[in-house]
């Protein structure tokens, strides 16, 4: 059974979740035996995901990458992403989001130390790369400070994932990055029909007219499509829609039925319900948040 401890503090069979009231910080450690994200992941921080152990496919904006144990992935906020099924389930992973507002003592103290984060749509570290013994005492302690719950825990913790991501970004500013590998030719495949639906996604597609455009049947499309993303060719169309839609809705003017068209949704009620569905909030919550 789950006991909530704290803030928004769940722990389970040793699992950790945490996320404070201003949706700037929160940490999730758990021992799986298989995956557990949200169908449609985008939000508006920075995650932290390493790998403590095991083997996980992550789907990171037009790509599947493979990540191994001691592997860390940082990616920036806004890019659609999703752990895919791997073929050993079984794993360890930490995962923290932390907002931008954050960071400011760490930019204001050393104003380009995170530069590396608002340049790249994501990184990647291998386990080889880095002093594995500092970043695991340093994903440790953030997991026993969320755990203990002592005063000022999250203020530790932040700390904590300040020094990961410094020491993260050193890295990136000393060494070239690692190109990733395309797990299979169907996973480079599929990387082409996601671009393609990346710069087209405002356009009428369907699953029928892309398996036509790329000379594929569209059986071989919509299962090849799940495994190398983990989203449903629809799941995927719908979270960019809606992920483009978000910020016309907070850095424009627009009216909510000019957007929904302009992002290819063919009608206001429609838009409406998916955007809820990704979200968890109506279009004129993001609106009213301006």
């Amino acid at each position: 059974m789950n006991t909530t401890i704290g803030i928004k503090a769940v722990r389970s069979l040793g699992d950790i979740l945490y996320d404070n009231d201003k949706r700037t910080f929160s940490v999730s450690h758990r021992k799986a035996l298989s995956i557990h994200m949200p169908s449609s992941h985008f939000h508006s921080t920075y995650e932290i995901y390493y790998l403590l152990a095991g083997k996980r496919d992550i789907f990171i904006k037009d790509r599947t990458i493979v990540i191994e144990a001691g592997d860390i992935v940082i990616i920036p906020p806004n890019i659609l992403h999703r752990t895919t099924n791997a073929k050993i389930p079984e794993h360890e992973r930490l995962i923290v989001n932390i907002h931008e507002k954050e960071m400011i003592l760490a930019k204001n103290s050393s104003p380009d130390i995170l530069q590396p984060l608002f340049e790249k749509e994501y990184i990647l570290i291998r386990s080889s790369q880095l002093d594995q013994v500092s970043i695991q005492t340093l994903a440790q302690q953030i997991i026993l400070e969320m755990r203990e719950a002592k005063p000022g825990f999250e203020m530790y913790a932040l700390t904590l994932t300040l020094q990961f991501l410094i020491i993260c970004c050193r890295h990136v500013k000393q060494n070239s990055p690692e190109p990733p590998v395309f797990p299979s030719p169907m996973h480079e495949r599929i990387s082409e029909i996601v671009r393609y639906i990346n710069d087209h996604y405002s356009e009428k597609l369907s699953l029928h007219l892309l398996a036509e455009k790329f000379y594929v049947s569209p059986y071989y499309l919509s299962r090849c499509f799940k495994e190398a993303t983990g989203f449903t060719f629809v799941e995927y169309l719908n979270s960019i829609r809606v992920k483009e839609a978000k910020k016309l809705l907070v850095h424009s003017s627009l009216k909510v039925n000019l957007i929904a068209k302009k992002v290819g949704f063919g009608s206001v009620t429609h838009f409406g319900r998916v955007f809820k569905q990704v979200t968890g909030h109506a279009p004129l919550f993001y609106k009213m948040d301006k």
